[in-house]
């Protein structure tokens, strides 16, 4: 346990220092953010599977995201997925978002293997993946 509190608190830094972010809770409500837009974006086997490799809070905000209907965008914008994430955080600043999402996305990419980095890669919209491998 304490080694998970250790690497969240170090998820949460990270995502701090290179989201732009002032204070730990900031880093908290945009990863939550992040993940349950991220969660909503990715195909189910690779949600699962990417939930499994993260910390349970992480992997909870990965995969509870409720909606009465969903149908998966393969073509998903940047613009789209930041609109979501920032509404989701309670910020409205869409070029802000950007860095928090780009640092959410590179803390998680530390924490899961390359095979899995690339799997979700490849179940991300063409805009979406560039924002991922540049993470």
């Amino acid at each position: 346990m304490a080694h998970t509190n250790e690497t969240l608190e170090n998820y949460y830094e990270f995502v701090q220092e290179n989201g732009r972010l002032r204070s730990p809770n900031h880093a908290k409500r945009w990863s939550t953010a992040v993940l349950k837009t991220l969660g909503f974006n990715l195909d189910g086997r690779t949600k699962k599977a990417l939930a499994k490799a993260l910390p349970q809070p992480l992997a909870a905000d990965l995969t509870r995201v409720f909606w009465l209907l969903h149908f998966h965008n393969p073509n998903l914008s940047k613009q789209e997925f930041l609109t979501q994430a920032s509404r989701r955080s309670g910020n409205t600043d869409i070029t802000f978002a950007r860095y928090p999402t780009k640092a959410v996305f590179g803390a998680v990419k530390s924490m899961i293997d390359n095979q899995l980095v690339g799997r979700v890669s490849e179940a991300l919209s063409t805009e979406m993946r560039e924002i991922w491998d540049q993470a």
